[in-house]
């Protein structure tokens, strides 16, 4: 348990600290980063969180559903929807608006803009933190070395996809009139999630081994629907989406390579 806690902080500190490295960024650019550097970030996002979900939540799944003697497919899917579910449901029960957007989402509020923007972001980056929190608590319920590494890889990988997405925050705040300070303070703390439910995860594993194969695909269900609901789309806006499109391809690329290299 102790050696799980200490990769999880780890972990989940290394993925906090990229997505205040990606917020520092406000500090380089005037109010905002080229539209095609954008559209890569975000394509790039999404496809780590693709391969992610795949190679580090859903196979590791339905392996550890399977070595339980119980159908794969079952918790990997059942899971999955839960973790969509789940996300459909904070869409709609918490204000939020996304980067880029005009109108917030979820109930009508009276929070500013800012407040909603951090909030849209923070909300998504709750799976994240669940994802690489479960993948260490797992590894220490196998007494696996190779699962360690393998955790280690999707930190690595949530880590580097969450630097375009901190500057993702920030330079949208930077825009709605804050101070330069204040938007990358606020970009930085939309990540703080990340270790707080990675570790919860972990503090919590003893409790929750028998459901671990239906935690992993939860994840990755959350995961996924943030990549098709709002990453995905916002990468692919304006007439030349090609360059998203590679984005994607590249993110996906470098996150089976951390996988099946570490893994």
């Amino acid at each position: 348990m102790e050696k799980a806690l200490l990769w999880a902080a780890t972990g989940t500190g290394f993925t906090f600290l990229m997505t205040m490295l990606g917020a520092s960024v406000v500090f380089l650019f005037k109010n905002q980063i080229k539209e095609n550097i954008q559209r890569v970030f975000l394509g790039f996002a999404a496809g780590v969180m693709i391969a992610a979900s795949v190679w580090s939540l859903l196979i590791p799944a339905i392996e550890e559903a399977e070595s339980r003697n119980m159908p794969g497919w079952i918790p990997a899917a059942g899971g999955f929807v839960l973790g969509i579910l789940f996300l459909v449901g904070l869409d709609n029960l918490l204000p939020h608006l996304h980067p880029g957007a005009f109108q917030a989402e979820g109930p009508h509020s009276s929070l500013k803009r800012s407040t909603l923007l951090v909030l849209a972001v923070t909300l998504h980056n709750i799976p994240e933190g669940m994802a690489v929190g479960l993948s260490f608590a797992l590894a220490s319920q196998q007494h696996s070395e190779g699962g360690y590494t393998a955790a280690l890889a999707l930190a690595i990988g949530i880590g580097i996809q969450n630097f375009p997405e901190g500057a993702a925050i920030s330079l949208p705040l930077r825009q709605e009139g804050n101070s330069r300070f204040r938007s990358f303070v606020y970009g930085g703390l939309s990540g703080l999630v990340e270790p707080i439910f990675g570790i919860l995860v972990v503090l919590i594993s003893g409790f929750i081994t028998p459901f671990m194969p239906w935690l992993l695909s939860f994840a990755a269900g959350a995961m996924l629907y943030v990549v098709v609901e709002e990453l995905i789309p916002e990468a692919h806006l304006g007439e030349h989406s090609n360059i998203g499109t590679m984005g994607v391809m590249a993110g996906f690329l470098i996150m089976m390579i951390l996988d099946v290299a570490l893994g």
